[in-house]
């Protein structure tokens, strides 16, 4: 809500800056403040959709819905970047000056003032519940910073030390940060809505901890994926062929005790099968657990 409320004053004021000056880098800057209110919304959309529990037609929860949210924003940014590119190109060929550059510095330097102000909460927040999607939303408002010295810098060249090109120039390099911000924002975005695997250091501290129990021999037929802010592992386990299922139940208690204790939020299926029953095929029927095991 504070991001949210932060997002509603910058695009105020930053709507007058630009139609005050005619500024490319400034409209630039409204742009991005304007994506970034309606990423705030649209993660608080995601978020409190992806919180609610599984259902019978969501076995396994709505996590999902925080990827099409961020998935919406990136679209947005992106055919923003592009309008915006397309408007320094032709007032750079136009030669085209900024007016009331006064205006435009200092409503950069209000945004400044107010986006240190949500950075600080943010960060309080982020101590207090180590919430992914503030740190994320926070770290994009961190960059905000950088922008509205740069636009101040357009403004600046431009209207003061007479680089008539300077305010276009500094609109297209914030067009390609824009850019720049979506590309590599998607690349975790489809990570999620594509089930990618963990990263091999987190998936190599999970098998670690499974190497450390003397009542299974091998795992095999891993698989993990992360869905909003919960993460899915399912393995198979080689077991004592002589354990009844009472036993091997307790046996995948304690490790799902484990694992629980390692990777919060986190839904573990285990299956067992007897020592030495190989019923994958392929890679999936090799036992994966580290060669040195501590019992």
């Amino acid at each position: 809500m504070a991001s949210i409320a932060a997002g509603g004053i910058l695009l105020g004021i930053k709507g007058w800056a630009a139609w005050s000056t005619g500024s490319t880098a400034m409209l630039g800057s409204l742009a991005d403040t304007a994506l970034d209110l309606v990423a705030s919304v649209a993660t608080l959309i995601g978020v409190g959709i992806a919180a609610h529990p599984p259902d019978d037609k969501h076995r396994f929860g709505h996590g999902k819905a925080e990827a099409i949210a961020a998935l919406f924003q990136i679209v947005l940014i992106s055919l923003s970047a592009l309008g915006i590119a397309s408007r320094a190109v032709e007032q750079f060929f136009a030669g085209s000056r900024v007016q009331s550059a006064g205006n435009g510095i200092g409503v950069s330097l209000a945004a400044i003032a107010v986006t240190l102000l949500l950075v600080g909460w943010q960060r309080h927040v982020v101590r207090r519940t180590g919430s992914l999607a503030i740190s994320t939303d926070s770290t994009h408002y961190q960059s905000d910073l950088l922008l509205n010295l740069a636009v101040i810098a357009a403004l600046v060249l431009d209207r003061y030390a007479g680089l008539s090109g300077a305010d276009p120039l500094f609109g297209l390099a914030i067009a390609g940060w824009l850019g720049w911000g979506a590309w590599g924002a998607s690349k975790q975005v489809l990570d999620q809505l594509m089930d990618h695997e963990w990263p091999s250091e987190k998936k190599e501290r999970l098998l670690a901890l499974l190497a450390g129990n003397p009542d299974i021999s091998g795992v095999h037929d891993l698989r993990t994926r992360t869905s909003g802010n919960r993460d899915f592992v399912q393995f198979h386990v080689w077991v004592d062929a002589d354990m009844t299922v009472r036993e091997a139940h307790k046996v995948t208690d304690a490790l799902e005790s484990k694992l629980r204790s390692a990777f919060p939020d986190t839904e573990i299926l285990i299956h067992t099968d007897p020592e030495g029953l190989v019923d994958e095929a392929g890679a999936a029927g090799k036992d994966i657990l580290p060669p040195i095991r501590v019992s």
